[in-house]
């Protein structure tokens, strides 16, 4: 585990080492939930066979499983390698992803706020996740998330982003500052345009 928290503005990092472990606990935990309490019955009820037939069907049963943990486990290690995470004086940046690549970032003046996750095996590993929520972009993503995974000193990180955060106006704020700026323009139009109308029906009734 690391001693100590430090993380360099513009410069990536990378969750603790834990998370790895966690992904491990987590396999480990599925095989002995979804495989063992129907696997162990299957070979201990199995018909009477000879002993040779009786370790080749075990074997072709351990076979695909074995090949699929290995694969899982392989594609474990990959994935934890790929996460990176990085703050700026704007953001929050994230990209992670074996085969497909995905990334993504959070402006500080839409983050609204910032939950701590953290699970039995997480407290055991001394780890946590922080949760960030943003301001949606469109009508249709009313609300936006970032995830950080395996964050050992999430506290700490999670006060520098709030301090980065109190540092930026919200963009709400600037939204609605805009609109009632504009307000009086678009309502002074309107009014010139019932004006003209008005004064058309005037002339035709004279006619």
């Amino acid at each position: 585990m690391n001693s100590s928290f430090a993380v360099t503005l513009d410069e990536e990092f990378r969750p603790a080492s834990q998370l790895r472990t966690l992904y491990y606990i987590y396999l480990l935990l599925g095989v002995l939930i979804g495989v063992l309490p129907w696997f162990v019955p299957l070979v201990l009820y199995m018909p009477q066979v000879s002993d040779n037939v009786r370790l080749f069907i075990i074997f072709l049963l351990l076979l695909p499983l074995l090949v699929v943990l290995g694969f899982i486990g392989y594609w474990i290690y990959r994935y934890y390698g790929t996460i990176r995470y990085k703050l700026t004086n704007d953001e929050v940046e994230w990209r992670r992803g074996v085969w497909f690549q995905q990334s993504g970032i959070a402006p500080y003046n839409r983050i609204t706020n910032i939950d701590t996750i953290q699970g039995p095996i997480s407290r055991m590993l001394g780890i946590a996740a922080l949760r960030i929520h943003t301001a949606g972009y469109s009508a249709q993503q009313a609300q936006a998330e970032i995830r950080m995974n395996g964050i050992e000193h999430f506290e700490p990180l999670r006060a520098l982003i709030m301090a980065y955060i109190k540092k930026k106006k919200p963009t709400a704020v600037e939204t609605y500052a805009a609109e009632e700026i504009e307000a009086p323009t678009g309502t002074g139009a309107i009014v010139q345009e019932l004006v003209r109308i008005r004064e058309l029906l005037e002339r035709s009734e004279r006619k």
